[in-house]
């Protein structure tokens, strides 16, 4: 049969279908042996070869699409054009798709011959029963919600423990191998111990289980092992491969940074047993659970492990976007098995999910700001309010100690002497208060009716300050209007400006920048003020405190008066502290309009203001800045006979803490103050408020730079349709990802389980279970597993405890040759597979055995020695500071992560470097291992 003559206006030309239907058939696919007699399955054998050679050309990208075809879809694939078919089900023979993979026609043969190798016999003939067999569609398996199978029945009787094995010995006999026999009890044991805790038996323990006759010896050592500390330190370092944790920003200066609390939280949730489901909500979305705290917060620091690009010049959101792909990735191969991340710049070549799709997925995730979180134990309390009564009764008696040499004679009592400490304090006290109250000025408050900024949101407090919220740039307009009004009737003369310190800031403020050693400042570039339209000249500026911690140059007060953005006002490494600009107007003025107060924040960082506040004064005085609360500048303000003792009090409080002459008894006070304990800070997530959502946009070709339109928060439609209530927000999305209606998430989860056992999955691309995925080797046995799992309270706990005790898992790692050469990837179980140490467990091993390990549980991240030349090719050339005593032993898991300088002795055995989410660790086995372990210092040591 020849190929049919197409009309060009046809919908689709068969021209260009001619030259692209199997465009992309670069090699061969193995397709598993299937019998003569056996029906052809879709989802087995013909979904793998039209997904890995036609989809590209002819699936689910419109952009890469060719001829309008579409190989993926029952309506497209067997619609009947003028009379003639790609696909006509029951008959081959008037099936162009067969037409055109038979010709010898170079120019209609599919795939075409610069393509790569034409299919194989086999591969052909698949293709001509599948379709005289009626062509049959299915839906991919792992898009349709699992069910719990029945178990199977056996025709022999076999070491079936437990419904794994049922599965496993079906499978067995199907292919006509038997199971290996028990491993001895050493290697059980051993084997174990390692999977479920990550350290060894003891001789004395591996004696006693040898010698325990008891048939419950073995499940009461695996209830000791799940009940174990060590179980959440093991199986949390896998969960952290996910999470791509790490104690640095990664990128060129790759700073530390202090998330080990995250870290911590997972090993405590694991040891609990906290049910996945739980587990997960509290990870993407505890911020925004009604009974949220201190423990669910910090949990949602499993999205802020994202790197973060600290260097100069780069701008803010475009790395956040970089990071909201990360997340969306992630969140796909986590919970989903999927590559989400293919369908950033386009259409997924081979998925159900289109770039629309993608970035309505994002917007998800998308509405969180990205806060750090101060945590205080009631431990650190408790020691935090022992000093803080320490230093209140120091502060109590500085009076006392105020040395009477310092007054002059002319300020003596009326018997010409100073009589106590506490005198001399008072006479010098009320001396410095005339000061202070002839230069005191009234300042009123006032409040913008307006407020634009180019992306901050400014919201006015009840104080009278404003606060900053949202996403910042690294050049910032608050553009404020004052109405008239506000500024009563006379001619204003210095307006004011505070920048205030408040604890949701980045170090408790006021500034937002969130760089390490910059945290909590601000860098004010420029004021300008306007009556209108008319720019009001200032003569002079003054601040309380000044100092330029983004680069060289000074923080003058004038620097912000000066048309120059280069120059500003910043107050670093006084951060959580009130400071204050005063600026002079050239000559009193009286507003016609309303004031507008132009505040620019321009530097290669972002740092704008986080907390402020506005006054205007009419005073006659020209006043400067003071290093002086508002409140008490306040009280300076009034007639004296209006201060209340409170109020005496304070003042008299402040001069105690500020006069020189008191500057020596202030030691004592300055050294209690360094040593209250910091509070440890980890990086969480925080919803925005509902009135200040952060828009979505699909990004042209994934590029930062090519927004398009909006998009509103939704899965993709494939899961839609399987869902009573698709989320809308993050909180949802957490919900639904963990459920039933996720027909992905069970048994992804029990695959990523079964491989930490097995070594590979029951489905072997552990990150792909879409359309090209390989097909599970036991799909009822993943399916049982799935359900059985979530319907037991989604135990880890639970579902380890199943398959350690199977006979499936307890067999011998030897096989017969015979064996071997029938399977010898062993795809069938008829066996148990030996598996290499991850790389922790190499060192904990050798920690164990050395009798050196320290079995602290949690805290901050150590150094073990290693060579220093790792750290010294790294950015900065860092130092390795090693750590001493028992954190030098500590398990490895608790080892400092350097993005960019990964632990020497970890990556040579192929731990990660924490840039990525990782779902399955590379296998390697080289030299390096082997001189590693014996040159190495620190496994000298050991030694």
């Amino acid at each position: 049969m020849t190929g049919p003559s197409w009309n060009k206006s046809c919908h689709w030309n068969i021209s260009r279908w001619t030259l692209h239907l199997v465009a992309g058939l670069v090699s061969l696919l193995i397709v598993p042996c299937v019998r003569a007699e056996d029906p052809v399955s879709f989802n087995r054998d013909i979904r793998p070869l039209l997904a890995k050679h036609c989809w590209a050309c002819h699936g689910p990208d419109e952009e890469a699409r060719q001829a309008d075809l579409r190989l993926d879809q029952i309506d497209s694939a067997t619609a009947e054009v003028d009379g003639h078919f790609v696909i006509r089900p029951n008959s081959p023979e008037q099936s162009e798709l067969m037409v055109r993979i038979l010709s010898t026609d170079a120019d209609l043969r599919m795939p075409p011959a610069e393509s790569g190798p034409a299919l194989t016999e086999t591969q052909i003939e698949l293709l001509r029963r599948w379709i005289a067999e009626g062509a049959n569609f299915e839906s991919h398996w792992a898009f349709v919600p699992p069910t719990k199978p029945a178990l199977p029945s056996l025709s022999h009787s076999g070491p079936a423990t437990s419904p794994i094995d049922r599965f496993v010995l079906a499978k067995l006999e199907a292919v006509g191998l038997p199971p290996a026999a028990e491993a001895d009890r050493a290697t059980l044991l051993r084997r174990v111990y390692l999977d479920l805790i990550g350290l060894p038996p003891t001789p004395e323990q591996v004696t006693a289980f040898i010698q325990n006759a008891d048939p419950q010896a073995y499940s009461r050592v695996v209830d000791a092992l799940l009940a174990s500390p060590e179980f959440g330190e093991k199986w949390g370092r896998a969960w952290l491969d996910l999470a791509r944790y790490s104690d640095t920003n990664g990128y060129e200066k790759d700073r530390p940074r202090s998330i080990w609390l995250y870290r911590d939280w997972v090993i405590h949730a694991i040891n609990d047993d906290l049910p996945f489901d739980t587990f997960t909500v509290q990870q993407l979305a505890g911020d925004m659970l009604p009974a949220a705290d201190a423990d669910t917060k910090i949990a949602t620091g499993m999205h802020r492990n994202t790197m973060l690009n600290e260097e100069g010049g780069i701008d803010p959101l475009e790395f956040r976007f970089y990071a909201m792909n990360d997340r969306v990735a992630t969140t796909g191969l986590v919970w989903m098995g999927l590559t989400t991340g293919c369908a950033q710049c386009h259409t997924h070549k081979f998925d159900p999910i289109s770039h629309t799709e993608y970035y309505q997925f994002m917007a998800l995730l998308n509405n969180a700001d990205e806060p750090d979180f101060e945590f205080v134990s009631n431990k650190l309390q408790a020691e935090r309010r022992s000093i803080e009564e320490q230093i209140e009764a120091e502060v109590v008696a500085l009076p006392d100690r105020f040395p009477v040499a310092s007054v002059s004679t002319d300020e003596t009592n009326k018997d010409g002497q100073i009589a106590t400490n506490r005198q001399a304090f008072q006479t010098q006290f009320d001396k410095w208060l005339r000061e202070q109250q002839q230069q005191s000025v009234a300042w009123q408050v006032v409040v913008p009716e307006k407020m634009s900024t180019n992306l901050p949101r400014l919201e006015a407090l009840e104080d009278g300050s404003i606060y900053s919220t949202g996403d910042i740039t690294k050049r910032d307009v608050f553009d404020l209007t004052v109405a008239k009004s506000a500024l009563g009737d006379q001619p204003i003369t210095a307006l004011r400006l505070e920048a205030l310190p408040d604890s949701r800031l980045p170090a408790g403020g006021p500034g937002r920048c969130y760089y390490e050693g910059r945290r909590g400042d601000f860098f004010l570039s420029e004021v300008v003020l306007r009556d209108g339209e008319q720019v009001i000249k200032v003569r002079d500026a003054s601040h309380s405190y000044g100092k330029n911690g983004l680069g060289s140059g000074s923080a003058d007060a004038k620097n912000v008066i000066d048309g120059d953005g280069s120059t500003g006002w910043s107050t670093a490494q006084r951060e959580g502290e009130a400071h204050e600009l005063v600026l002079l107007l050239d000559t009193p003025h009286q507003f016609t309009d309303a004031l507008r107060i132009e505040m620019l924040f321009e530097r290669h960082y972002a740092t704008s203001l986080g907390r402020f506040r506005w006054s205007a004064t009419a005073t006659e005085k020209s006043p400067v800045a003071q290093d002086m609360s508002a409140d008490l500048q306040a009280v300076l303000a009034k007639p004296e006979e209006q201060w209340t003792a409170p109020e005496r009090e304070h003042l008299q409080r402040h001069f105690a803490l500020t006069c020189p002459e008191l500057a020596e008894a202030r030691k004592e006070i300055d050294a209690l103050r360094k040593s209250l304990p910091a509070a440890p800070t980890t990086l969480v997530m925080e919803e925005r408020p509902a009135d200040n959502p952060r828009p979505t946009f699909r990004h042209h070709r994934g590029e930062y730079l090519s927004p398009r339109e909006p998009v509103t928060a939704a899965l993709p439609e494939i899961f839609r349709q399987l869902t009573k209530k698709p989320p809308s927000n993050r909180l949802e999305l957490a919900r639904w990802l963990a459920s039933p209606e996720n027909p992905l998430v069970g048994r992804v989860v029990v695959n990523r389980v079964w491989q930490a056992f097995f070594g590979e999955g029951l489905v072997r691309s552990q990150g792909d279970f879409g359309m090209q995925s390989s097909p599970p080797t036991h799909p009822q046995l993943l399916d049982w597993l799935a359900v059985d799992w979530m319907e037991s309270s989604w135990s880890l706990k639970a579902l380890c405890r199943t398959i350690v005790l199977s006979s499936t898992y307890r067999q011998s790692s030897e096989a017969l040759p015979a064996v071997l050469a029938a399977d010898p990837e062993n795809r069938w179980l008829a066996r148990f597979s030996r598996q290499r140490l991850d790389a922790e467990l190499v060192r904990d091993a050798m920690l164990d055995a050395s009798g050196l390990l320290c079995q602290q549980i949690g805290g901050e991240s150590v150094r073990p020695p290693q060579p220093a030349s790792v750290t010294a090719l790294a950015y900065g050339n860092g130092a390795w500071a090693e750590s001493h005593g028992a954190d030098r032993y500590r398990r490895s898991l608790y080892t400092f992560s350097k993005r960019t300088a990964p632990f020497a002795a970890f990556a040579v055995f192929d731990g990660p470097s924490g840039e990525t989410c990782t779902v399955s660790r590379n296998r390697s086995n080289t030299p390096l291992q082997a001189l590693t372990t014996l040159n190495d210092p620190m496994f000298i040591e050991f030694a």
